[in-house]
């Protein structure tokens, strides 16, 4: 199973910082979002397009990124500086 982290806002928004999930068919991290916004709200608006960054494996990824059931996988907010 892949372990999914939500980091900041995000994970405050969606009341869950982690959680272990089988990939099932997921192969991409768009597949994993897809399924993810499938939950309905607050999910499907905290991942809409742009509003999140990936790592994979503690690696900045993009949404059509490779995964696995052996990675960890980490949604964040976009950091902005001041």
């Amino acid at each position: 199973m892949a372990k999914i982290l939500y980091f900041a806002r995000l994970g405050e928004q969606l009341k869950t910082s982690s959680e272990e999930l089988s990939l099932d068919d997921m192969n991409t991290v768009r597949q994993l979002v897809d399924h993810l916004q499938d939950r309905g709200e607050p999910w499907s608006s905290e991942f809409e397009s742009g509003r999140v960054l990936v790592a994979v494996n503690q690696e900045m990824s993009d949404f059509d990124s490779a995964v696995s059931d052996s990675d960890e996988i980490a949604f964040f907010p976009p950091v902005t500086g001041g």
